[in-house]
């Protein structure tokens, strides 16, 4: 049996903004990290997987929906430190814009719930970090017209 060997370094991480009409698709997270914050559906990359492959798993696992994947929205740079300012984990997010392929929005493995909310509406809830101001900037960025996604170090 092969043991997975976990080491101190940065984890990568997906999710998919996946937007209908005026709502986009959050999750409530049931596990660590981020225990009961929505957010958006996704997970870590696996070994050898694309960061598309990832993300289409991860809402699958998450979601139970097939999606199309699209350009890169948002890549967030989140640092966590401990004490002495140690660093206590580092994670790379690449949040990718997505559409609806088929399925049905339910909550599966890691989310608790999942719900469709406007951006006033996700501005309410108890999120992950600064959610409603990313996806209000990337959603801002995405009806101009510009190629470039949000980049935040965090």
């Amino acid at each position: 049996m092969d043991q997975v060997v976990r080491t101190a370094g940065i984890v990568v991480g997906v999710g998919a903004i996946i937007v209908e009409g005026e709502r986009i698709l959050l999750v409530r997270r049931g596990h660590a990290p981020s225990l009961g914050a929505w957010s958006i559906p996704g997970g870590r990359v696996e070994l050898g997987e694309t960061l598309q492959q990832a993300v289409r798993r991860e809402i699958m696992e998450e979601c139970g929906l097939e999606i199309t994947v699209g350009d890169v929205a948002i890549l967030l740079d989140r640092v966590n430190r401990g004490p002495a300012n140690s660093v206590s984990s580092h994670y790379l997010i690449v949040d990718f814009w997505a559409t609806l392929a088929s399925g049905e929005a339910r909550a599966a493995s890691d989310a608790s719930e999942v719900g469709w909310y406007t951006l006033d509406e996700i501005r309410l809830l108890s999120t992950t970090p600064h959610l409603a101001t990313y996806l209000a900037e990337a959603l801002r960025r995405r009806q101009a017209g510009s190629a470039s996604c949000l980049v935040v170090a965090d």
